[in-house]
């Protein structure tokens, strides 16, 4: 099996060196997610419009993932996006598009 590459690499990599840390961060992750009432697929849009706002690659990447195994659908996830327009400009906005599409079109092709 090949190495993962690019931005998952490091997470991978991070994953392997820092086991305590990561599992940490996961519990985090998931306490913040079940402790209040959101459900899961609006939790992971917020976290995906978060992470379009910062210009993380591959945090977008992740919460794509995650939003669309909580049941999100590619118009609400595409739609968190757009709501971002007026907020952080159109370029922006189309880049963060063009991440979730990465994953969206290889979800539609799988």
């Amino acid at each position: 099996m090949t190495e993962p590459k690019g931005k998952m690499g490091i997470y991978h990599r991070i994953s392997k060196d820092y086991p305590d840390v990561m599992s940490a961060l996961k519990g985090v992750g998931e306490a913040v997610r079940t402790c209040g009432p959101i459900d899961g697929k609006t939790a992971h849009l917020i976290q995906l419009a978060a992470a379009a706002a910062i210009h993380s690659t591959g945090s977008v990447h992740s919460h794509t993932r995650r939003a669309l195994e909580e049941g999100a659908t590619r118009e609400e996830i595409e739609h968190t996006l757009l709501l971002l327009v007026s907020v952080m400009g159109f370029p922006k906005t189309a880049a963060a598009m063009s991440w979730v599409a990465e994953i969206l079109d290889a979800a539609d092709q799988g």
